[in-house]
């Protein structure tokens, strides 16, 4: 495994599993698989509604706590509620979080940063950022927090690098993180006749590839799965490395193509969701 070291001296683990989209039973069975199989980074969220799945996952898989990175996300409703990082911590059955986002730019964002804030300064949460946040909203946060934001958690893949948003992270001692790493199950990219080529040059899948060029351009990457066999695959990219030449035509390949676009009507609609945490399994 490699790592990050964040702007406040954490280290994280540049390749974790995700759990969007994963029932309960999904997330359980998924990261426990992770686990066991030397994971040590987990990605969820309010809005997944399987925080307790991941909980039990982590208590059945024997690993020891300080040993994962957990990393969550506080939805908008939650915002303005002073219970929410508590609440979160009970449906993980966890002390601390190792890493907590705020999820969407929606309602009132700021009134969650001074919560996420407040958390870290008692210790509940080890370290904070954001998640879909652009530039412009990004420097609203440093604009007015106490605790800079370390993570930035967004859509990146060879199709939409970042490279400006990343620049200006990188000024700001910001570490981004890839949502969609592998392009939203796009084939087209997936199925690149140059990553085809490099995986048979050094006996990888496109996808693992694709995810260790993330690794070397410095995107943590959280892929999905309910495959036993990819989440193994998915972690297996530290015994090789691309070369600058290689690296060099993956970069060419950016056509800032997004796969998922926020609208302020999107974003209005989050801000009135409430997802049923209390109901979850």
């Amino acid at each position: 495994m490699e790592f990050a070291t964040l702007n406040n001296g954490v280290k994280m683990p540049m390749a974790g599993i995700g759990t969007f989209l994963l029932t309960p039973d999904e997330a359980e069975t998924s990261v426990l698989s992770a686990l066991q199989c030397g994971y040590r980074l987990i990605d969820t969220a309010n809005a997944y509604v399987n925080e307790k799945a991941v909980g039990r996952a982590m208590k059945k898989s024997g690993v020891e706590r300080k040993d994962i990175f957990l990393e969550t996300k506080l939805w908008p409703s939650f915002y303005e509620q002073a219970d929410a990082v508590d609440k979160t911590l009970e449906r993980l059955d966890t002390d601390y979080i190792d890493l907590l986002l705020i999820h969407q730019p929606a309602g009132n964002y700021v009134a969650g940063y001074k919560q996420m804030e407040k958390a870290y300064k008692e210790g509940k949460v080890k370290a904070i950022g954001l998640s879909n946040f652009n530039t412009r909203q990004i420097q609203e946060i440093l604009d007015i927090c106490e605790v800079k934001p370390a993570v930035l958690q967004t859509e990146v893949h060879p199709y939409s690098q970042e490279k400006e948003l990343k620049s200006f992270l990188s000024d700001e001692g910001i570490v981004i993180q890839a949502w969609y790493p592998l392009g939203h199950g796009d084939k087209a990219l997936q199925q690149e006749s140059l990553f085809t080529e490099l995986g048979k040059k050094y006996g990888k899948s496109n996808a693992q590839i694709i995810l260790r060029w993330h690794i070397q351009v410095g995107n943590i990457v959280i892929p999905g799965s309910k495959n036993p066999e990819h989440i193994k695959a998915n972690l297996n990219l530290f015994d090789f490395s691309l070369t600058d030449e290689e690296m060099a035509k993956i970069a060419a390949m950016d056509k800032k193509q997004r796969y998922y676009h926020s609208t302020p009507e999107m974003l209005k609609k989050y801000a009135e969701m409430v997802p049923p945490v209390d109901k979850q399994k």
